[in-house]
């Protein structure tokens, strides 16, 4: 399963985002094996329709869940329409291993 995590950078061992349309990065991890592709989001400049826009870039990436700090009211509603599942209240001092991990153990 492709987990999307909002993250300040393109690594395993990045920060988690707390703003998931307005994050720099996001992390499409593979819950099968941890292999992780980094994606630079395009959204993150966007005047308005950052978070639909997000969203659309996770489900690019085949994601079935994203992991987030918080997604705001456009992005909610994009995530329900796209059939992922949104985790909020990740904490940013976590890292995307660290909230990938969590995630997992909790399913």
């Amino acid at each position: 399963m492709k987990i999307c995590v909002s993250a300040m950078g393109g690594s395993m061992e990045a920060k988690v985002s707390e703003r998931f349309g307005r994050a720099p990065y996001f992390v499409i991890v593979e819950s099968d094996d941890m292999s992780f592709l980094p994606v630079l989001n395009g959204a993150v400049s966007m005047q308005g329709g950052a978070g639909p826009e997000a969203v659309r870039q996770a489900a690019e990436h085949g994601a079935k869940v994203v992991l987030t700090g918080e997604l705001g009211g456009n992005a909610k509603t994009a995530v329900e329409a796209a059939g992922i599942k949104g985790v909020t209240g990740v904490s940013g001092t976590k890292t995307v291993r660290e909230a990938v991990e969590e995630f997992l153990a909790k399913k």
